[in-house]
């Protein structure tokens, strides 16, 4: 069997954490700041999208992918793979950054803001995720976008973490949060970056896919 997918999804979500994580981890001290943290995801997104896009199609994101299955765009079983996939490159990038930066701001760890309860922090991280998932399908799965959907994509991601980054760092992908916590040995946390972006994505796939894609 070809792992070629897989591997795609592996690499392409290795560059996201390296780079976005990456960026997080220095941004208080080269003085990039939250603009530096929303531009390094969203470009990074661009290039991968770009770049893997029609291989596995560019996922890099469990939620992404656990909201194609749920609506049957992807099969279950590809959907784990790929899963498997995306959570080995987020920790091989989660090491790598570990061993270039030792602990320098926690690795970019995604965490809420000391005055968010895990309620809260769900809840914006599942409507930044629909949002994300919303311009996954209207570009990528709707095809309506032509060689633009990875730049829609890679903006919403931008202005995700524009809004949300201060709040909760505005993961919207499980691989994103497991990277830097496995790194770190740090998962108190990390159950809210699985249980709001699959709410907030699988929510998004079930209205898109029934109300603007079929009969379409």
């Amino acid at each position: 069997m070809s792992m070629r997918d897989e591997l795609a999804e592996l690499i392409g979500t290795f560059t996201l954490v390296f780079i976005g994580a990456g960026a997080g981890a220095l941004a208080a001290s080269n003085g990039s700041g939250l603009v530096g943290v929303a531009l390094a995801h969203g470009i990074a997104l661009v290039v991968i999208v770009y770049a893997w896009g029609s291989i596995s199609g560019a996922h890099v994101n469990p939620a992404v992918t656990f909201s194609l299955a749920v609506v049957g765009r992807i099969g279950w079983g590809k959907a784990l793979r790929y899963w498997v996939a995306q959570l080995l490159g987020a920790a091989v990038a989660g090491y790598l950054l570990l061993f270039v930066l030792g602990t320098t701001g926690s690795l970019g760890m995604t965490l809420p803001a000391a005055s968010v309860t895990p309620i809260q922090a769900i809840l914006v991280e599942a409507v930044l995720t629909f949002f994300l998932v919303t311009a996954v399908f209207g570009s990528a799965v709707a095809g309506r976008n032509g060689n633009g959907a990875a730049l829609a994509i890679g903006l919403v991601l931008t202005m995700d973490i524009l809004m949300g980054g201060s709040l909760t760092g505005a993961s919207m992908n499980p691989a994103r949060s497991f990277g830097p916590a496995l790194a770190l040995l740090r998962f108190e946390d990390l159950w809210i970056y699985v249980v709001g972006p699959f709410l907030g994505g699988g929510l998004a796939a079930l209205l898109y896919d029934r109300f603007f894609l079929r009969g379409a």
